[in-house]
């Protein structure tokens, strides 16, 4: 995810879930610009458990990525209803036609545009794979630390993928969320996290007990870019929704969306990596 998780990709147990969720959307939906327009609302799906890129706020679903989703659906014209969903499964509902687009720090891979026919937006955010230790434990200075040791993870996304090519790890524990991962990581049951750099640095820094924290500018793997996928039937949403992330660039409330989000304009994390 950015990146985050702020990348994640379908194993087994999602891809047995196309089947029966992943019936093609009705033959006269139409292009998806003048579906969405004739329906009035733009319906975009999201595992809501991932700060700062979205979580809930009371009742409400608020972040960086439901900002984005919000100025997708003024550009359309439309109201927006953003809703969550759990992530093993996510890329079968949006074939299935449950959403209109997913904005939920999704990795652009092409194993997931061949898996399930989507067409991505260009990149939104630049990411990648960080890491989260125990604090006050054993120094880790780069991937090859983690040997020997339980990784924890959420379920199908690039950082489970990133940590089971790492050589040497003990055990890859995997979570559907990644508060419950941090949370056995602050109370010693694992040893460290992988998962998407910026939301790990956001979850430490909110954490009131700071029982873990980051290993400062170690990135594993390859950086990221996330992106918006669509049903590849309906890529005529993309030129949209690239005109909304240029625009909000060439505005600067792009920069102020960060700033709001992560603390800083300066989100990149492709200077490094391991």
């Amino acid at each position: 995810m950015f990146v985050q998780g702020l990348t994640r990709a379908a194993a087994a147990v999602a891809l047995a879930g196309v089947a029966v969720l992943a019936a093609a959307p009705p033959a006269d939906a139409g292009a998806g610009v003048d579906r969405i327009k004739k329906a009035g609302v733009l319906v975009v799906g999201s595992d809501v458990t991932y700060p700062p890129f979205e979580y809930m706020e009371g009742n409400t679903p608020v972040g960086f990525d439901v900002d984005i989703a919000r100025a997708i659906a003024r550009e359309l014209g439309v109201r927006l209803d953003y809703q969550n969903t759990a992530w093993d499964g996510i890329f079968a509902a949006l074939k299935s036609g449950k959403f209109d687009m997913l904005l939920s720090g999704i990795t652009i891979t092409e194993e997931r545009k061949k898996t399930f026919d989507l067409a991505f937006s260009k990149s939104y955010f630049d990411s990648g794979q960080g890491v989260a230790v125990k604090r006050g434990g054993k120094t880790v200075g780069g991937a090859g630390d983690l040997a020997g040791k339980v990784v924890g993870v959420q379920i199908n996304t690039t950082g489970q993928y990133a940590a089971e090519k790492l050589a040497g790890i003990k055990e890859i524990r995997k979570y559907e969320t990644l508060p419950e991962a941090l949370t056995d990581l602050g109370v010693g049951r694992i040893d460290a996290v992988v998962a998407d750099y910026p939301v790990l640095l956001y979850n430490a820094a909110q954490a009131k007990d700071r029982k873990y924290e980051v290993v400062e500018g170690l990135v594993i793997g390859e950086p990221e870019q996330l992106g918006i996928p669509v049903r590849a039937a309906e890529a005529d949403l993309i030129p949209v929704i690239n005109k909304v992330i240029d625009d909000l660039k060439k505005s600067g409330e792009y920069a102020k969306l960060t700033k709001k989000w992560f603390g800083t304009t300066k989100v990149s994390t492709t200077a490094s990596a391991n």
